[in-house]
Formats: C-alpha cells, structure tokens, sequence
C-alpha cells in the first residue's frame, strides 16, 4: 500500500510542476490546494528538496520550485525517495536486497517468483512515467 507521505509527495510535485515557469510556490498553497497539513508537507518538501529533484527560495516571492524539467524526472527515483524499496519483499530488490530469515531456498520459493514479476511490473510503469506523464493525465481529467 501507498504510503500518506509518498502520496503526498507526488500530488506536492504535481503541483509544482504545474506552476513552473511561474513563480515559486508556497507550501501554504499546496497545502491548502491538496489539503494535505502543511507541518507534514514541509518534511516531505524536504526529502523531496535534498533529492534534487525541488529547490527553494527564501524570504518574499520565495517558495518551492522543479529543479529539473518534470519529463526528466522519473517515478522510480521519486517513489525510490518517499517510498523506499520498490520491490515488497526484500529478497527481490534490486537496490535493497537482503535475504529472508525464513526462506531456505530462494529460488524454488514460491513467493519469491511471484514477487519478482510484480517488482518488474512495477518497474516498468515507474520507469516508464515521469512527472511530466503524472501532470499530463491530471490535466486530461
């Protein structure tokens, strides 16, 4: 399941993406517009900040913008960020792995097959989305 704070992350660079080329965006806006608490918003402003994919201005006319384009930002690094490991178990990560306590063969575990194409699946649509997508098909609706 989808995590609050990844969730919210990618509706907060939603946002931002939206606005680029304008000024930057105070997180006073995007919690407002994407009802999300603005004290939990700024901690994933930060992550999301220190990432490199954000960057910030203080003081007037200050706020949160894209520190790259929004199509050269990819789902798999912001998940990776906010979510961590993109596979569910983590005998199959490609990033994180580690071995099961309770497994004694991973190759005829059941479960460790199964998970494997479910990591490639999700894989797959991560890799092959950007923000630039996300924003895409949020304008379509």
């Amino acid at each position: 399941m989808l995590s609050k704070k990844t969730k919210y992350g990618l509706k907060a660079l939603t946002y931002v993406a939206k606005q680029a080329g304008k000024d930057p965006v105070q997180i006073g806006a995007i919690a407002k517009s994407e009802n999300i608490s603005q004290k939990f918003l700024e901690s994933i402003m930060l992550s999301l900040r220190k990432a490199g994919f954000l960057g910030s201005k203080k003081g007037k006319g200050g706020g949160y913008y894209l520190r790259r384009k929004a199509e050269d930002i990819k789902m798999v690094e912001v998940m990776r960020i906010l979510e961590g490991p993109v596979a569910m178990v983590p005998c199959v990560s490609l990033n994180f792995y580690e071995k099961c306590d309770d497994c004694p063969d991973e190759i005829t575990c059941s479960v460790h097959n199964l998970m494997i194409q479910l990591r490639d699946a999700n894989l797959a649509v991560l890799n092959n989305n950007t923000l630039a997508d996300v924003v895409a098909k949020s304008d379509e609706k």
